[in-house]
């Protein structure tokens, strides 16, 4: 069993598709499909139900999964224990939440590079869940999701602490009006795919306004979020540091809520058995931070 081929399967596995794993292994398609190929013929078995909206995992492909992800994530850390002779260098994958990459990082990214120049940082978005798998699959050194996170192989820091509002267009200027002229069903609530936790926040504060049955719009960016608020289309859910610092924050109205609605906490998680090289160490170091390690 070629590394390689487990490598190219962990990858289809994750992105649902030949397009989407070749550009991020930095291949052609044709390549990606005769690793898949192989690994299938070297197993006797389909790995992946092929169709027209992209690859999924057959059963055999779910038991072979959780094996692939740890052979290639050892693989991987391997390479950077053997390199890491002190000096933090080589790559860092990094990933974040949208928004947190957005308003949060710029600062920490700049002073870490100019600190560690020879470190080639890569900085990956996604969701909370998304963002956790990848730790701990290895194709993530480290990450910053929405807490709290409880898993037995992550470590977490608090980095950052958020106070998230309710964001409507300008006519609405009180919660209070919001709730009172919307429908018996509520505002659209504008959301991130599933697996956002922010997405999950919002919706447990529209069942509590009544508004069980709101229709939900998914959006992937967060200029288009903001833009589609603007533009009366729903309501989201962001941190207000963010929203206070977008081009379009005028023609947006800021809802406040209760502490346990706003109140939210920023993790950089690690995984707890990985090996701690020096690049890891010093991006770590760059955090800004007030607590201690937090045991997820």
């Amino acid at each position: 069993m070629e590394l390689s081929d487990i490598q190219t399967f962990a990858a289809v596995a994750r992105t649902g598709g030949i397009t989407r794993a070749a550009e991020e292994l930095n291949t052609v398609q044709s390549n990606v499909t005769q690793r898949v190929k192989a690994l299938e013929a070297e197993i006797g078995t389909p790995l992946f139900d092929r169709h027209s909206r992209g690859m999924t995992l057959t059963g055999a492909g779910k038991r072979l999964l959780p094996y692939a992800q740890r052979m290639a994530a050892l693989s991987r850390e391997a390479v950077l224990a053997a390199r890491d002779d002190g000096e933090p260098k080589g790559p860092l994958a990094i990933g974040s939440m949208e928004t947190t990459a957005a308003v949060r990082l710029p600062p920490l990214l700049a002073d870490f590079h100019r600190r560690f120049p020879a470190v080639r940082l890569s900085l990956r978005t996604a969701t909370t869940a998304d963002l956790v798998a990848g730790v701990l699959d290895g194709t993530l050194d480290g990450a910053f999701v929405a807490g709290p996170i409880a898993h037995a192989d992550i470590v977490a820091t608090s980095a950052f602490r958020e106070e998230l509002v309710l964001v409507s267009a300008r006519r609405w200027s009180s919660l209070a009006e919001l709730r009172a002229g919307t429908p018996d069903s509520g505002p659209t609530a504008l959301v991130f795919r599933t697996g956002c936790t922010y997405r999950q926040r919002i919706e447990q504060i529209f069942v509590e306004f009544g508004w069980p049955s709101a229709s939900r719009f998914e959006l992937g960016t967060l200029d288009g979020m903001i833009g589609c608020v603007a533009a009366d289309m729903g309501v989201t859910l962001l941190p207000r540091a963010v929203v206070e610092r977008s081009a379009t924050t005028d023609s947006v109205s800021i809802h406040t809520l209760s502490p346990a609605h706003a109140r939210v906490e920023t993790l950089f998680i690690q995984r707890r058995a990985g090996h701690q090289y020096n690049a890891l160490s010093g991006f770590t170091s760059c955090l800004k931070t007030d607590d201690d390690v937090i045991a997820a």
